[in-house]
């Protein structure tokens, strides 16, 4: 059996942690990804092999172009998300092709595995792999995003208090 599967890493100065692996292709945004670094879509990618095409051919032109990546912001804490600062800097960070952010003001968000989306996503293009990501990680440290708690906690008005 041959197709496409989605694996999800998170990384930190502990490790490399999996997420979710399953037999299914990326999804949303990050396949955006596959067009700068692969010429080709992910639907092109996918379908190619059923239509008997082959694959090695558009990757050969494209693995001349550099690198490409993307992140996918991830969610720091469980509240309620008003907005964020720092839209602008990210996106002049130089390498970052766009920042999408999908969070919409109002939304409760969480971690995982809570949650099951992120903030947004912030895409970059360079040279080499090292530089896109030293591009996602200044763009993703400009961004301040305002999570307040979902419940803010009660003040006892001084004259009840004990």
């Amino acid at each position: 059996m041959a197709g496409p599967i989605h694996a999800e890493v998170r990384v930190n100065e502990h490790g490399i942690w999996l997420l979710e692996i399953a037999a299914r292709s990326i999804g949303g945004l990050c396949g955006r990804v596959l067009t700068h670094s692969l010429g080709m879509s992910l639907e092109e990618l996918i379908l190619r092999p059923l239509a008997r095409k082959p694959v090695a051919e558009p990757l050969a032109l494209a693995s001349e172009g550099g690198a490409a990546g993307v992140m996918m912001i991830p969610i720091p804490r469980r509240g309620i998300y008003h907005g964020l600062e720092g839209m602008a800097a990210a996106q002049s960070v130089s390498g970052v092709t766009g920042v999408t952010i999908t969070a919409e003001p109002g939304q409760i968000v969480a971690p995982p595995p809570d949650g099951t989306s992120y903030l947004g996503f912030i895409f970059a293009r360079a040279s080499i792999p090292a530089d896109v990501e030293t591009a996602l990680r200044i763009a993703h440290r400009s961004l301040n995003f305002d999570i307040c708690p979902e419940y803010p906690a009660a003040q006892v008005p001084e004259a009840e208090a004990p």
